[in-house]
């Protein structure tokens, strides 16, 4: 999609430059708060309704999203398509320096509903894709079948790279370069600059 869109979207966000620490273990250099996108569903909803249209072809029985913000997207997509909702939650993961540690779960009321059947995951902003992969792997463990996995916004590679290579379609309203590092090649510790770690990592970028 235009760059037009993705400014479009980064209107409806705070966002702020400096040395983070994203969910995934990877560095970045923009944060984006999240909290607040859905808090004014007319604002978004222009862009939901892309993406859910941009879905519609793969005939998905149901939506799931992490939540917080892939969870109100889920929903919001859902009932475009009329087709089913359902929601992953982050649960304690053990310690680790390791990348993509977080782990999400599927609330017990949804397993039988997703069982077998084809499934979309969504997420309002993606770049490692943390918060996606963890619930690709929660959905798998219910024997549901991923089809394709969409954003309202896709930064960067790593995580359409992911799921591209297991064969999963990736959509999105808007797409951006951005770069991501490893903690042992981050240009931005290697300068010494101080590393941020937001308290609610789910809620930014991923």
């Amino acid at each position: 999609m235009s760059e037009a869109t993705a400014d479009a979207f980064l209107e409806l966000v705070s966002g702020r430059r400096g040395h983070f620490q994203l969910e995934s273990g990877h560095h970045g250099e923009l944060w984006l708060d999240l909290d607040g996108l859905f808090a004014q569903p007319g604002r978004v909803a222009r862009l939901v309704t892309r993406l859910a249209e941009v879905l519609r072809p793969y005939d998905v029985a149901g939506v799931c999203g992490p939540l917080v913000g892939g969870a109100f997207l889920a929903q919001s997509v859902a009932s475009t398509l009329d087709v089913e909702f359902s929601y992953t939650e982050r649960v304690p993961a053990p310690a680790s320096l390791g990348l993509y540690q977080a782990r999400y779960r599927l609330p017990p009321a949804f397993s039988s509903r997703v069982h077998g059947k084809q499934i979309a995951i969504v997420d309002d902003v993606m770049s490692a894709g943390s918060a996606a992969r963890a619930t690709y792997a929660e959905l798998r463990t219910h024997e549901a079948n991923t089809v394709v996995v969409g954003a309202l916004l896709v930064l960067g590679s790593a995580g359409a790279e992911f799921f591209q290579r297991d064969g999963l379609a990736v959509e999105a309203v808007a797409r951006l370069p951005y770069p991501l590092w490893s903690p042992t090649e981050c240009p931005l510790c290697a300068a010494g600059m101080p590393l941020e770690r937001p308290g609610r990592l789910e809620e930014g970028v991923n």
